[in-house]
């Protein structure tokens, strides 16, 4: 069985299309949504939702906005305990094609391990970005792979499909950081167990609907806590 897991805080602009492009998909996904306690109405669009796609669509409620990184964490450990063979995480604001996800998934049949939608290989890319997102997002995985010797060219990259393998053998407890840190240290854990990272060229689109989540202390984190985890060895 396969999970696609998003987490979601204020998406009601996009999370009924989001629903639909996810379990529309031929290769017969579920989804579940991790909800942060949004004001206006996500989880409650969902759960309307669940009467069309029964079994499939599922949802977590959170009782306030507590970070990226933990919503993922609630996921897959809810997806192990469910099961689910291969697990994915991807954002709500489709920067993420969900057309992409069966492309995600056989490179992480072929690789039993980790696949990740890359936009620094061949064939990826990025839409709608100004220069200097592009130099900043670049520029940081850059810096990951001369710090960390990670090898994978989009290490902050979000879209990303795990073989239960994988989650199962990390201390998902043990994970620090919430923002794109959370992303390197995925990554970077699957490496030290020993699994592959295979990267899938995929276009990243910038949100249309919706406000973004981004914020100075994401990068903050993200630029000390690469540094944390090749001197502290987490």
């Amino acid at each position: 069985m396969k999970l696609v897991i998003i987490p979601t805080y204020n998406e009601r602009e996009n999370i009924v299309e989001m629903i639909h492009a996810v379990l529309d998909q031929p290769t017969g996904f579920h989804l579940l949504i991790v909800d942060d306690g949004s004001p206006d109405g996500t989880a409650a669009m969902v759960k309307e939702k669940q009467v069309e796609f029964e079994g499939r669509l599922h949802i977590l409620e959170r009782s306030g906005k507590l970070g990226l990184g933990t919503a993922y964490i609630a996921g897959f450990k809810w997806g192990l305990e469910n099961n689910y063979e291969y697990i994915f995480e991807m954002d709500c604001d489709f920067s993420h094609n969900p057309k992409d996800l069966p492309r995600l998934l056989e490179a992480c049949e072929k690789n039993h391990g980790v696949a990740v939608g890359s936009r620094y290989v061949k064939g990826g890319g990025t839409v709608d970005w100004p220069w200097h997102r592009r130099v900043i997002s670049k520029g940081g995985s850059i810096y990951v792979n001369l710090i960390l010797g990670l090898g994978v060219n989009d290490s902050t990259g979000g879209f990303v499909c795990y073989h239960r393998d994988v989650l199962s053998k990390m201390n998902l407890d043990a994970i620090q950081f919430i923002g794109y840190a959370f992303q390197i240290e995925m990554k970077y854990k699957a490496k030290r167990l020993g699994f592959k990272i295979a990267e899938v060229p995929i276009l990243f689109a910038d949100r249309v609907k919706g406000t973004s989540k981004m914020s100075l202390n994401i990068f903050h984190e993200a630029f000390f806590g690469v540094l944390k985890m090749r001197f502290q060895k987490i």
